[in-house]
């Protein structure tokens, strides 16, 4: 049976879902984007067609995502919440990767009446984060620590900032400036973003730093343990040319006066920096994922490690971060056309595997399928937590 898919926004991210539910065969995929650019490098994908939409506007959407089976969404953050809202009161499941501020889990009554079944926070990380998270707290007594690390990289290092955006370049600057919030001794504090940097050696990579970034989000509310953290991870010294950036008002968004114009410093910020972030289109780039779960089961201390390291793939030069969070989206909204995801409300990634069982371990023979490899193992540990 042939499904409708509707993906809202086709960049780096959204072309790749595009591309991979047309691949599957089984569906109608409607690319929708307000970029020509973009809607042009899939005109000749089979089973896609292209409809250029202001995704910015309530109404467009709700006209866009009439007579859909699903819809995905991978648009900036600033645009995450309105559009989820508006699909789900269209009464249609939606599966989301954007990396919205909002709270969308105070949509989840507002999707029950509607019927709607709704997975937010469903890429990388967040998403095959939170879902490692939450299989491995199910079965741990109980959980003492949690701790994230992720980043997607250019594999060559340019000075001066070592860094170019795999994603929505907007939702990066929201990184480096909201509150990171984490649990200590098990109560949510918060702290600055890229706070707290640490440098860590990744086999594949060398070393990087890490740094704090409110990447925790719904695990703050649905899973209990003593220590939690999420940090972004960059080339050593990118967070004090940040912090130079961030401190001096550049990311701003209150008007300054400049010779009798207001203008807000990040809008400024954005026009000059996010050209040097754009990568090259034969750009090598690469992702690394790292999570580690700490806690008691049947007296027994453990930790549990996810790793993921992937790179461009050099054939169709689709980027590693693409991949790594639009393969998950894709692999959950098929599990939600075949009904094996079917319960009604929003739910973040971790909740879903009291829904689906071996979750987890379908989601990694998905990803293995394409390309993509999450490794895992279990140390006993002899020290007590």
């Amino acid at each position: 049976m042939s499904h409708n898919i509707v993906v809202l926004g086709c960049g780096r991210v959204g072309s790749t879902i595009v591309k991979d539910f047309a691949r599957l065969g089984d569906f109608k995929v409607l690319a929708a984007d307000v970029s020509e650019q973009n809607l042009a490098a899939l005109s000749d994908t089979g089973n896609v067609s292209t409809e250029r939409v202001d995704l910015g506007r309530k109404d467009m959407i709700a006209g866009v995502v009439k007579g859909a089976d699903l819809v995905i969404g991978a648009l900036p953050g600033f645009l995450g919440f309105d559009a989820l809202h508006t699909v789900i009161d269209e009464g249609i499941n939606y599966c989301d990767i954007s990396f919205m501020p909002e709270d969308f889990l105070q949509l989840d009554g507002i999707a029950k009446e509607q019927h709607v079944t709704a997975v937010v926070d469903c890429g990388a990380a967040p998403g095959l984060t939170n879902l490692v998270v939450g299989h491995v707290h199910a079965q741990l007594d109980h959980t003492e620590r949690v701790d994230i690390y992720a980043c997607g990289l250019p594999k060559v290092r340019l000075y001066p900032y070592e860094y170019k955006a795999p994603f929505s370049p907007a939702d990066v600057i929201e990184e480096y400036t909201r509150p990171a919030r984490l649990i200590e001794h098990g109560k949510i504090i918060s702290k600055p973003a890229l706070s707290d940097v640490e440098i860590i050696d990744f086999p594949d990579v060398g070393t990087l730093e890490a740094f704090n970034t409110d990447g925790l989000r719904s695990l703050l509310k649905t899973v209990k343990a003593n220590h939690m953290k999420e940090k972004t991870l960059r080339y050593p010294g990118h967070s004090n040319l940040i912090k130079l950036l961030r401190d001096t008002g550049f990311f701003d968004r209150v008007p300054v006066d400049v010779d009798g114009v207001k203008v807000r410093p990040i809008d400024m910020t954005s026009q000059l920096l996010f050209p040097h972030w754009a990568f090259d289109e034969d750009e090598e780039e690469f992702t690394v994922v790292r999570v580690d779960v700490e806690g008691k089961k049947g007296g027994k201390h453990y930790r549990y490690t996810y790793e993921l390291y992937d790179e461009t793939d050099k054939e169709t030069w689709t980027a590693s971060m693409a991949r790594a969070t639009g393969y998950p989206a894709v692999i959950v909204g098929c599990l939600m056309l075949e009904g094996k995801i079917s319960q009604k409300g929003v739910f973040p990634p971790e909740l879903l595997v009291h829904q689906v069982p071996n979750m987890v371990d379908h989601m990694i023979e998905e990803l293995n399928k394409r390309n993509v490899v999450l490794v895992s193992e279990v140390a006993e540990l002899s020290y007590s937590l």
